[in-house]
């Protein structure tokens, strides 16, 4: 969103395709927005996660990225002849605006969210791509530009070459809560586990997330938990010093916070390293995992795997985080690496130089 803002203020026309489902989120950013297809939601289409083994998940979500391209790609070539931009720029995971671009001659750009490379995504999506009809006898096209918005210290080899721009963290519909304005008189902690992973139906997840935030009430900290109350509605009582929270704008939220318990989902993972919060991450699928190693990379945090989870070492973890001033040494460094990028404003002409 903030990039395609940055169009916007440069002087660009956007036009921005999703899923008929989704047209009213981006409608609520305040930018142009048309359906691409029937509604899509890919926890729906996606088995769940404990179906495969972990090394298979990346595959199969790539498969269910393939599905959702070949039922929007009609849709998405009919916007691409009409509408007929000079730049189409498409998510690392979205696999028809490229199908479409490439039919048109238009050129691609994507922006690559997380630190892994993925090919089991691309892969996952020719698998599905080659085999319908709407899709015949196109070719998936590398991008002519990509963008990345994790600090250059932080990346893998693979993307070096991405061209860097800032993360802006972008919280949607979200009304900043009082508290945050408030001066606090004990640690704080944030709990969230994104959109996705509460609704993947992760084996035991719940369970011990309800255990260690009963774990972290019987410390002197208070702990605000900033997930969907559906996804938590049968938690019953809380701690005292726990509280429920519901939706936040997280970049607002955590400036008002010591440390983040999270998933390692990359929205979450970037918006706490631009904070300078000391992150506790437990990632749980695909991306999360090397997310939640460059939370550790860069000593600006921990990482726990699904079976070293336990409510106490979440909690010992938490105390370690708090009482470890290297943590947060670590985490503002971070936070002015990321600050010294380019705004998405400044990597504008970039987009201008490919569409010519």
């Amino acid at each position: 969103m903030p990039l395609a803002w940055a169009c916007r203020a440069a002087g660009h026309e956007v036009l921005v395709a999703v899923p008929e489902n989704l047209v009213d989120t981006v409608l609520r950013s305040g930018l142009p927005a048309v359906s691409s297809g029937p509604p899509m939601d890919f926890v729906e289409l996606g088995p769940e996660l404990s179906t495969h083994p972990i090394e298979q998940r990346r595959h199969v979500h790539g498969r269910v990225f393939g599905r959702i391209a070949a039922a929007t790609l009609p849709r998405m070539m009919s916007i691409v002849d009409a509408w007929r931009p000079d730049v189409v720029l498409s998510e690392r995971a979205e696999f028809a605006g490229p199908l479409a671009a490439a039919a048109h001659g238009t050129p691609l750009a994507d922006v690559r969210w997380g630190v892994a490379e993925l090919p089991e995504y691309r892969a996952g999506a020719v698998e599905v791509l080659a085999g319908s009809p709407v899709a015949a006898g196109l070719t998936l096209p590398q991008p002519a530009l990509s963008l990345s918005p994790w600090p250059p210290s932080l990346r893998l080899p693979h993307a070096t070459g991405h061209l860097s721009f800032r993360h802006v963290s972008y919280n949607g519909t979200a009304d900043v809560p009082d508290w945050v304005l408030a001066p606090r008189t004990k640690p704080r902690i944030c709990l969230t586990l994104g959109t996705l992973v509460p609704r993947f139906g992760i084996p035991d997840l719940h369970g011990k997330m309800l255990a260690a935030v009963r774990e972290l009430g019987r410390l002197d900290v208070d702990v605000v938990i900033a997930v969907d109350e559906r996804a938590i509605a049968s938690w019953g009582p809380l701690p005292e010093n726990v509280s429920q929270a519901g939706r936040m704008p997280l970049h607002q939220v955590l400036g008002a916070c010591d440390v983040l318990i999270q998933h390692g989902g990359q929205g979450t993972t970037l918006t706490a390293f631009s904070a300078g919060v000391p992150q506790l991450a437990l990632p749980q699928f695909d991306d999360q995992f090397e997310n939640a190693d460059a939370v550790a990379k860069a000593g600006a945090g921990i990482r726990m795997l699904p079976d070293e989870v336990t409510p106490r070492a979440v909690a010992a973890h938490c105390e370690e985080l708090l009482g470890t001033p290297a943590f947060a040494t670590a985490a503002a460094a971070v936070a002015c690496e990321m600050a010294a990028q380019l705004s998405p404003l400044d990597v504008v002409a970039d987009l201008e130089a490919l569409g010519g």
